[in-house]
């Protein structure tokens, strides 16, 4: 570190013998050899770091071979990070709050800052904004590290998971796609082996124990797949008391009928039943119970919330995304277009 102290502060080359004199660490030399091969062993080894050592005459008027480190060539350059790269980086030094990763991280913030770039997180669903907004990770770090892993990997995961924080913890078996933030919450999403769907878990409700399973480069994210938009999904509800209309045949979807606020008695396609009113709540939960009913139960409106279900309906048949067309007394009294 001397020596490149040294060889940074001249613009002119120096000699090895003055290098010895007023360099730290070489005037101890016992002799002409000794100082020689120290100063050989030094030079390679900054050029093995990489670092720009050059060699050329003294002056135009002493011939003497002098060195120097060419400080362009040694200097990183400068610093220029996107918005998007700025944002990263901010989020990123509040993923552990450990005092040694704060120290470091906190540093690399002020330096950043320093330099003039803006690194902080912008306020967005899926972005931290302060580490106070991040009770969905405490405690679960060691989780993300090992959901971050076996995505990496390629592998399936298993663990512990409860729907509420009384319900009790199920063993759940998932193909991780990726680890997405919502309002200051971490989900995992994936396929759902067990379910055989795909799912959205919060961290904070997967227990501690976590284990990659099965071989590596196994487990691939499919093409096309958003997984912000399936988080926000799963756990966006609806503004209070937005609600669904459901058909559901006579005899039918108990549960749906529990839950729902009205009925009137009416007939589809031929088939006697009701229309029920259903506080949405949240959208996928809904979805996945009518969707459960097959054909049993129709949404008539929301149409977002009917296109959810025909969707699950197709991916479970193994159908295309192609159009569905209502029952023309349905399409003709909820305002839906016939395709």
């Amino acid at each position: 570190m001397n020596l490149v102290i040294a060889l940074l502060s001249t613009r002119n080359f120096i000699t090895a013998e003055r290098i010895r004199k007023t360099v730290y660490g070489y005037g101890d030399s016992p002799s002409d050899e000794a100082f020689s091969r120290m100063f050989e062993r030094d030079k390679n080894e900054l050029r093995d770091l990489g670092i720009p050592l050059e060699t050329g005459k003294v002056s135009s008027m002493d011939p003497t071979e002098g060195y120097r480190i060419n400080r362009k060539a040694y200097a990183l350059p400068q610093v220029e990070l996107t918005a998007d790269e700025a944002a990263a980086v901010a989020i990123a030094t509040q993923l552990w709050e450990s005092p040694e990763l704060v120290t470091a991280t906190q540093g690399a913030l002020l330096k950043l800052r320093a330099a003039g770039v803006d690194v902080d997180a912008p306020d967005s669903d899926v972005m931290i904004s302060t580490s106070a907004a991040m009770p969905g990770l405490r405690g679960s770090e060691d989780v993300l590290r090992i959901l971050l892993d076996a995505i990496d990997s390629g592998q399936a995961v298993q663990f512990q998971h409860r729907s509420s924080r009384t319900a009790p913890y199920t063993t759940r078996t998932v193909e991780p796609w990726g680890v997405v933030t919502y309002r200051g919450r971490w989900y995992l999403v994936g396929h759902d082996r067990d379910r055989d769907d795909t799912r959205t878990f919060r961290l904070s409700r997967v227990g501690s124990e976590v284990t990659a399973i099965g071989p590596r480069d196994q487990v691939v994210r499919p093409e096309g797949v958003d997984l912000r938009e399936i988080v926000h999904r799963a756990v966006a509800e609806w503004p209070p008391g937005a609600q669904a209309r459901v058909w559901v045949a006579e005899g039918r979807g108990t549960a749906l009928r529990r839950s729902a606020t009205g009925s009137t008695a009416r007939t589809v396609g031929g088939r006697a039943g009701d229309e029920l009113a259903i506080d949405i709540g949240m959208h996928d939960r809904l979805a996945r119970e009518v969707a459960s009913y097959g054909a049993d139960a129709l949404v008539l409106d929301p149409p977002s919330l009917r296109d959810d279900v025909i969707a699950r309906l197709r991916a479970q048949a193994g159908m295309g995304a192609r159009p569905v067309e209502a029952p023309a007394e349905v399409a003709a009294n909820s305002g839906a277009e016939r395709p």
